[in-house]
């Protein structure tokens, strides 16, 4: 058999040429590490931990509205995962291998957190939240409305994206985990005097009471029937007061 000795001669010629000029082209070893040693790994894993723990503990201190729609700890990861994805993309002085070693660490710590949230009942407490009851039988559940950083205002808006008129139509109504709102109606036969949310008619609230009818305070949501005096409320003590309604809610 014939061996074309200088076929294969020209062919390492090449290969070899190609690895120069690869090796020139790319600077592997700034590419990889950027002239780190490799014991910086030690201490990009320790980075990793720190601020995954404090982006963890510093989205928690913001609250639902900061996270509304996902967990704190998806939202943690995004962050973690989007930082350690995007900064090798374009900086120079950045190396592919930590940022690898970064998204092996921030994946540790998922199956971490995972694993206590799945464990520890305190823990998921602190890291989920508990769903709240704000709304009860057409009336604010003071207590737990006081608990969330979440104003009346916005509130009102999402009861208002759900077409709801006033809270005599809703039964109950919660803030779940992620921030999003729950809602449980009234049958339109047991709909009940409710407070308004509707702008031009809450904006109607004074704490002079015109004629008689049916309040609802603008505080509590507590509905009672007053005469033309100042009155304070049966369950809060306020006395400021809108004119309730019990319209039936629009499908």
């Amino acid at each position: 058999m014939f061996v074309n000795w200088e076929n294969i001669s020209s062919t390492f010629k090449m290969v070899y040429i190609n690895a120069i000029l690869m090796k020139e082209i790319f600077e592997w070893k700034r590419l990889l590490f950027n002239d780190l040693p490799v014991s910086f790994l030690l201490e990009v894993i320790f980075r990793t931990v720190v601020m995954f723990i404090m982006v963890l503990i510093t989205l928690k201190l913001t609250g639902k509205r900061g996270v509304k729609q996902l967990s704190v700890f998806e939202v943690v990861i995004i962050i973690s995962l989007g930082s350690a994805a995007g900064d090798p993309m374009f900086y120079e002085d950045v190396g592919i291998i930590p940022a690898i070693t970064v998204f092996a660490c921030i994946l540790l710590m998922y199956r971490i957190v995972t694993v206590l949230l799945g464990k520890s009942k305190k823990f998921e407490i602190f890291m989920e939240g508990k769903v709240q009851c704000f709304v009860e039988d057409g009336q604010f559940s003071i207590h737990n409305f006081e608990k969330e950083d979440l104003a009346k205002d916005e509130f009102f808006a999402e009861l208002r994206l759900k077409s709801i008129e006033h809270l005599g139509q809703v039964k109950n109504a919660y803030i779940e985990t992620n921030g999003a709102i729950s809602v449980y109606f009234y049958e339109d036969v047991d709909i009940k005097y409710g407070l308004p949310i509707r702008p031009q008619l809450f904006n109607l609230k004074s704490t002079n009471i015109p004629k008689s009818g049916i309040y609802a305070c603008t505080f509590c949501a507590n509905t009672q029937e007053l005469e033309p005096t100042h009155a304070n409320c049966s369950v809060c003590g306020r006395n400021e007061w809108v004119e309730a309604i019990n319209t039936k809610r629009v499908q």
